[in-house]
């Protein structure tokens, strides 16, 4: 079985976790939702000696998917994911880095290929599972490989936290459906990296986690805002 390396590469003013992964023997890698700042991002890469195969992207968010272009052009690598229905989140980067007054920080993406719930993607012969997560955006997606026991949860849950629900399209009851029906299944010793801020496992966050903790769940706690 591959072994792998992860460094977590806060990017964007943010500070949103893009993460490379990459197989130390093959030093084959990919990103985890480069939300900016290409360069940087590429340099790491460099220096690590590892070559970057794909891009893959949780959604369509301006401070996740906003470096893929730039990425994408230099590299001459696929961009992956989503799922479709975050189109129009990615064709809106450049607008909404602008209104925050940080033109030019991202560019729009097309994917090379939207994924769906229940697919798969490889790097260095491992196999990494696809969830349709949406609550956050329509077109969240969780990745995740079970051997590892790591997963890539964007801005689903945080450390102590849930994704916000107040933009475009979003849904609270789907993200915490997303949540308890979608990443509770894979077990409390799954870690998982989110869009912002420390990893964590699903197990720490069933037990004290303000929004979905397991008695909070229970006594039908509500929050329609979250963080990011």
């Amino acid at each position: 079985m591959a072994q792998f390396d992860l460094r977590l590469l806060p990017v964007t003013p943010f500070a949103q976790n893009c993460s490379l992964l990459w197989d130390k023997e093959s030093r084959e890698g990919v990103l985890v939702d480069p939300g900016g700042e290409a360069d940087k991002l590429l340099a790491e890469c460099d220096a690590l000696g590892v070559t970057i195969k794909e891009i893959w992207l949780t959604h369509g968010h301006l401070d996740h998917a906003g470096g893929a272009q730039d990425i994408r052009e230099k590299r001459g690598i696929k961009v992956i994911g989503p799922h479709k229905d975050d189109q129009f989140w990615m064709d809106e980067i450049e607008t909404h880095w602008a209104n925050y007054g940080h033109a030019g920080m991202g560019r729009n993406i097309i994917p090379d290929r939207y994924l769906e719930d229940g697919e798969t993607l490889t790097l260095a012969g491992s196999t990494f599972h696809v969830l349709h997560t949406p609550g956050h955006t329509p077109g969240h997606v969780v990745i995740f490989n079970k051997d590892m026991k790591i997963a890539f949860v964007g801005d689903v849950l945080f450390r102590g936290s849930i994704g916000r629900t107040d933009f475009p399209k979003g849904n609270h009851q789907d993200l915490l459906d997303s949540i308890t029906d979608k990443l509770w299944p894979l077990g409390d010793d799954m870690r998982f990296v989110p869009g912002h801020g420390p990893m964590s496992t699903f197990g720490q966050e069933r037990k004290d986690n303000a929004f979905v903790a397991d008695d909070v769940i229970g006594k039908g706690k509500e929050n329609t805002t979250g963080v990011m």
